[in-house]
């Protein structure tokens, strides 16, 4: 009797104190185990999980990141600049000098295509006129469009793809509000697609004051075209005909030497498009896309350095051999895809993090409009960075969580400890009279 009376209180105080410490770990954010693990992913998962940095892309030199495995980085490319980037995933295998702003010559015509291909009907049917015509440059290459000649829609386009004819081009502007107002939806779209290097003069990629592009926004143009089905057929295409006068028709050949094998340059295995260019400021300009298996990249080449003949090509080949046998084993150093606002839980997370000077400094400037980060700045880099974060994911646990949980469950151990003494010496003092 004496035994079950001391056992019952302190079985009473086990509990209590088994109870406070389930309640205070039920309290503790989920956060707290976070860390660790982050850490075992980090450790132990694959390189794909690694997030890129954006601001990779804006160091001068080449970019990569092998992992044990990988095959060198590719040697023998004097290109200016150059990127060979996932297609399907958007991933940036390799760069060098990627946002460097260029002269991207016919290579702009990719973003003409983005933009206007959906504009105009696929069934639509123009008589050309001489307005139409007016203001080509001297020297553009040209498919043959001639005034009082009626074209389906689509012969203009294979004009555009196939002989790079800014004769073509212009008409297709013309059908699609004029030239200024083409220009304008350009930037637009190259804005839209987070292509922010490029500004666009002429929209057919002749050289112009102030026309610039990079190898970065190349590439993402040439992604966001083999999206749409007229893009991705008409650069894929060898060669086709093209109306002429009267009923007639000529012969028109792709002037992507991959693609046909032309000129002594051997047809890559596998090539999908995009877009060759040439001109006198701009050197020798390529985007390349190939798939092999389930997997598509795309190469960018500026204006190579080496003197080779057909270097553009050689050098494309080169950086696409190097990213089909290195894509399983590198990290992306960046991405084509466009930097994601943040949610509207994390953006107040890190606005309270900040602080209200923070907060206010960043949404007003002076006058009461907005301020962002101009582009190519440590500031915007850092920006992109947090954008493109995957959102939702737990903060790091704060510091003195704990600390408070150890001192609770130590007063909790102390209080249950006294109450099971206490009810032990209340239970003998009457069990001694009794003897």
């Amino acid at each position: 009797m004496i035994i079950r009376s001391l056992l019952r209180p302190a079985f009473a105080g086990t509990v209590a104190l088994t109870t406070g410490l389930a309640g205070l770990l039920t309290l503790l954010p989920a956060s707290v185990s976070t860390p660790t693990a982050t850490a075992a992913t980090a450790t132990t998962g694959t390189t794909a999980a690694v997030p890129a940095d954006p601001s990779l892309l804006y160091r001068p030199g080449t970019q990569v990141r092998a992992t044990s495995g990988a095959p060198a980085p590719p040697k023998g490319v004097s290109a200016l600049s150059w990127v060979v980037a996932d297609a399907r995933t958007g991933a940036v295998l390799a760069a060098r000098d990627a946002h460097r702003a260029l002269p991207p010559a016919s290579t702009l015509k990719t973003l003409f295509a983005v933009t206007v291909l959906p504009r105009i009907p696929s069934d639509a049917r123009h008589d050309v006129t001489e307005a139409d015509l007016t203001g080509i440059g001297h020297g553009s290459s040209m498919v043959g469009v001639a005034p009082g000649q009626t074209y389906d829609v689509a012969d203009l386009w294979r004009g555009v793809f196939l002989s790079s004819g800014n004769d073509a081009v212009r008409v297709l502007a013309r059908m699609n509000g004029g030239w200024d107002s083409t220009i304008a939806q350009m930037q637009a779209k190259a804005r839209e697609l987070g292509a922010k290097d490029t500004r666009v003069v002429s929209p057919d990629g002749y050289d112009e004051p102030g026309q610039v592009s990079s190898a970065y926004d190349l590439a993402v143009f040439a992604r966001a075209g083999l999206k749409l089905p007229a893009f991705a057929k008409h650069c894929a295409t060898v060669d086709a005909q093209f109306p002429g006068r009267g009923d007639s028709t000529f012969g028109i050949q792709n002037t992507n030497k991959l693609l046909t094998g032309a000129d002594g340059v051997e047809r890559y295995r596998g090539l999908i498009g995009v877009k060759n260019g040439y001109t006198t400021n701009a050197g020798n300009t390529l985007v390349a896309a190939a798939r092999r298996g389930d997997r598509t990249l795309l190469a960018t080449v500026m204006n190579p350095q080496s003197g080779a003949s057909q270097a553009v090509y050689e050098e494309a080949r080169t950086l696409l051999d190097w990213g089909f046998a290195a894509a399983p084993a590198v990290t992306p150093v960046g991405s084509l895809e466009p930097p994601r606002p943040p949610s509207p839980p994390r953006q107040a997370a890190e606005e309270e993090k900040q602080g209200p000077v923070a907060r206010a400094g960043r949404a007003a400037g002076p006058g009461g409009e907005s301020v962002r980060p101009a582009a190519g700045t440590p500031s915007a880099h850092l920006a992109a960075a947090t954008r493109s974060e995957p959102a939702g994911r737990p903060a790091a646990p704060s510091g003195y969580l704990l600390p408070i949980v150890f001192i609770g469950a130590a007063c909790l151990a102390a209080a249950a400890l006294f109450l099971v003494r206490r009810a032990a010496r209340r239970r003998r003092q009457p069990a001694n009279q009794l003897v």
